[in-house]
């Protein structure tokens, strides 16, 4: 409403009104971070739309409030039908129900519902708490019809049900990098809980159990990945390897490769950098024939891992096989599914950025890590991971202390220890944890910035996402 009354309703207008406020307030905060910010246009036709599910990343959002002098959340939020500018008060105000499960709504005025029932309203800027908790509500009343639905077609599984399964996987698979896991875990346990049903206790056509088992082992993935948010490396593995059963069951080439990555991944992390290895390459063998991103996304792991042992010639020659396969790459189903299953230029530019921050004596490793935020920046919404680009900022950090400044550092890092606890998941945490035993070194340990900036992570780290009551 509020671009339309501005007459920026063009995208090109928009866009000059929103590199312009980034660059003024980047001069106005000293935050060479917001310079040359910008913004794609499928992320203003979403904005303008009203599309948005999350906030857009905390840049992005300072720069709207900028413009319009108006929260973020007030901006992205329902215009109001009489087409005035948004006040401190808006009109409609929630009542939180005192039953969850039976809410009591009142209509101010002529916001009468049907049947004469009354519902006050109390939605005023940031006071979401209502609205959320009726959304979950609708939800959880959702979800639970889906499953009722799956199991009153009976024995044989009925089209209407796969399909249904089929979209909340795309839906889980898209959302998992952007969104914190607190939000989606139960979802994921949920959809994995019924494709097992399906399969152990349904009447399945050969196509249909294809078909569930690559569902299976893209919800068991996620779940793998989830464990591992969470630094449980175990549980971690164990459900990679149902993923891999279930894979492997659909006969997916592509999936098994996936899974193998996934295994490098958790490994990495988990400091068992010569197993990460070997699943890396494991997987560069499956991928054969493998046309989407899964072939460059294991190519990126082996580097990384290669990094990790201090083979730079793996480091290299692996970056290299990961262009080459990138651009032989089209997009295959796996890549459909969007999200954590796909392998966007943005995370491959973060995954050179991780394996060169490794080796103290590369030079280009500042570069490659600069490409990575400003790819991050601009990346499109689908593209977009909170956690990759936190690692990218992380690396960035790393690569000044290597060169031998801590010029630069306190910027790098400084979105990265701004995250919330619910998006400090495991990897971020091992990332900036690599920052903090850099400034350990002897040259740093009486520098003020080092000695603030090491207190700073060691906050930071206190409290990772697996601390948050579940």
């Amino acid at each position: 409403m509020l671009v339309t009354s501005r007459h920026w309703q063009v995208f090109e207008t928009f866009k000059l009104h929103f590199e312009r406020t980034a660059n003024e307030l980047a001069e106005q905060e000293r935050d060479p971070a917001l310079v040359g910010l910008t913004v794609s246009k499928r992320q203003f036709e979403r904005w303008y739309g009203g599309e948005v599910k999350t906030r857009p990343y905390p840049a992005l959002c300072r720069v709207l409030e900028a413009m319009f002098r108006y929260p973020v959340d007030v901006l992205l939020s329902p215009a109001d039908d009489s087409g005035a500018t948004p006040d401190a008060s808006p009109r409609l105000r929630l009542v939180m129900p005192t039953q969850p499960t039976s809410p009591s709504l009142e209509l101010t005025g002529e916001e009468r519902g049907f049947d004469g029932v009354e519902f006050t309203s109390s939605l005023g800027p940031g006071d979401s708490a209502g609205r959320d908790t009726l959304e979950r509500q609708v939800a959880m009343a959702a979800r639970r019809a889906f499953r009722f639905s799956a199991m009153a077609e009976g024995s044989s599984i009925g089209p209407e049900t796969l399909d249904e399964l089929q979209q909340e996987v795309r839906r889980l698979s898209a959302a998992y990098p952007r969104l914190p896991l607190a939000t989606l875990l139960g979802d994921l346990v949920e959809v994995q809980d019924l494709s097992f049903h399906l399969l152990e206790h349904g009447r399945v056509r050969p196509t249909q159990a294809r078909e569930l088992y690559l569902l299976s082992a893209v919800t068991s993935g996620m779940l793998a990945k989830a464990s591992h948010d969470l630094g449980d490396p175990r549980s971690a593995m164990m459900q990679a390897r149902t993923a891999y059963v279930c894979g492997d069951n659909a006969d997916h080439h592509a999936m098994r490769a996936w899974v193998r990555g996934l295994q490098s991944l958790i490994a990495y992390w988990d400091g068992r950098h010569q197993e990460a290895s070997k699943y890396a390459a494991l997987g560069t063998s499956q991928a054969q024939g493998v046309t989407g991103t899964s072939a460059v996304w294991l190519s990126c792991l082996h580097a990384r891992a290669g990094a990790a042992l201090g083979d730079m010639a793996t480091v290299r020659e692996s970056l290299t096989q990961a262009e080459r396969a990138r651009d032989a790459a089209t997009a295959d189903d796996l890549d459909e599914f969007g999200g954590i299953m796909t392998f966007p230029v943005p995370r491959q530019l973060y995954y050179a950025a991780d394996a060169t921050a490794w080796l103290s004596d590369a030079p280009e490793a500042e570069q490659q890590a600069e490409a990575a935020v400003a790819a991050y920046r601009q990346a499109d919404p689908e593209d977009w991971a909170f956690g990759d680009q936190a690692g990218a900022h992380t690396d960035l950090a790393l690569a000044r202390v290597h060169v031998g400044t801590l010029d630069g550092v306190d910027e790098a890092l400084r979105p990265v220890l701004d995250l919330p606890t619910e998006q400090r998941i495991n990897g971020i945490v091992a990332s900036v944890r690599q920052v903090h035993t850099a400034l350990r070194d002897p040259r740093w340990l009486t520098t003020p910035e080092a000695r603030t900036a090491r207190e700073e992570i060691e906050a930071f780290t206190a409290a990772p996402v697996a601390a948050l009551p579940r």
